[in-house]
């Protein structure tokens, strides 16, 4: 059964174009215009996946994110304008699982959306590996390869690794990644973090048009790229 795609935005045009993506990527959609509607949708319908605009005419789209997210464990995927960095990390931290900024590519769209569907609810209780090309992550057995060769890790490098690829796809910010990597007494700084990263993509980064493993969101996070 096709999934179901609750489309949120009060520009008829924007929503048109949604409309169209998403129908011949074989999903079932719904639409709302403003954030009741959402609300009220979202409750019947019972939605895969929610994609958001953040300006609507009745409630700021950020207010609404923690009622949508209290209403069950649908994807929210924002899709707005905004572009403050500040505007991202609040949409992420209050239960968005990514952030699209208008105007987009909805080939991205369409496979930013298909991998956090994918991972929003793994099936059963399966090992944890995460295959990336030839890039595997066991998540259970703390084993990083690329190929048959193991990838030799620090445990701060696996930790952040491992956070990535349990949110694989979506954007982590920087805060989250902070306080469950370090966490505790110590007084972690985003320069750290960076280093981290660093050392992880010359490890782990693939020759040729597959390329960098982990994505940066400038000023938000990082992600690991779900696709490829």
């Amino acid at each position: 059964m096709a999934a179901r795609i609750l489309v949120v935005d009060d520009d008829p045009a924007i929503r048109r174009l949604l409309r169209n993506t998403l129908l011949r990527a074989d999903y079932m959609v719904i639409e709302a215009g403003d954030a009741r509607e959402a609300l009220r949708q979202a409750a019947a319908e019972r939605p895969a996946a929610v994609l958001l605009d953040l300006g609507l005419p009745d409630r700021d789209g950020l207010g609404i994110i923690p009622l949508l997210r209290a209403q069950g464990d649908a994807v929210i995927l924002v899709v707005s304008a905004r572009e403050a960095v500040e505007e991202k990390v609040t949409a992420l931290d209050l239960g968005a699982d990514d952030f699209v900024t208008k105007p987009f590519d909805t080939d991205e769209l369409l496979a930013r959306l298909r991998v956090a569907l994918r991972h929003r609810n793994p099936p059963g209780a399966a090992a944890q590996v995460v295959q990336r090309g030839d890039l595997t992550i066991d998540l259970d057995r703390r084993i990083v390869r690329r190929g048959a060769a193991d990838v030799h890790l620090t445990r701060k490098e696996y930790e952040v690794l491992a956070v990535l690829a349990r949110h694989l796809g979506r954007v982590v910010t920087h805060e989250r990644l902070l306080t469950s990597c370090w966490g505790g007494d110590e007084d972690p700084r985003v320069e750290y973090l960076r280093i981290v990263i660093r050392n992880l993509r010359q490890k782990l980064e693939m020759p040729g048009p597959v390329g960098s493993v982990i994505a940066n969101e400038l000023g938000v996070g990082y992600r690991l790229r779900g696709d490829g």
